[in-house]
């Protein structure tokens, strides 16, 4: 069930994200849970750098979803530095 969870999670962050950083075009549903799902160890690394739990992954709550959504912004930035070069 926790994967389940995991892939909900991702989608909806990756999506998103993909929303924020004005790359939903070029994206696809498996696009958004990869970034999501990346993002959410990404969101959860930089949780536990500034002192907060790393456990945030708990389950489908507004707390996890944040950290994901925070993490796959922060990947999709690092992404388009890379593709404007």
């Amino acid at each position: 069930m926790s994967l389940l969870i995991w892939i909900l999670v991702g989608g909806i962050a990756g999506w998103l994200a993909s929303k924020i950083m004005k790359t939903d075009a070029s994206m696809g549903v498996g696009a958004n849970i990869v970034v999501g799902i990346v993002g959410a160890l990404i969101g959860g690394w930089l949780v536990g750098l500034t002192g907060g739990s790393a456990d945030v992954m708990t389950g489908f709550n507004l707390a996890s979803l944040f950290t994901a959504l925070v993490g796959a912004v922060v990947l999709l930035a690092i992404l388009k530095l890379f593709r404007k070069k």
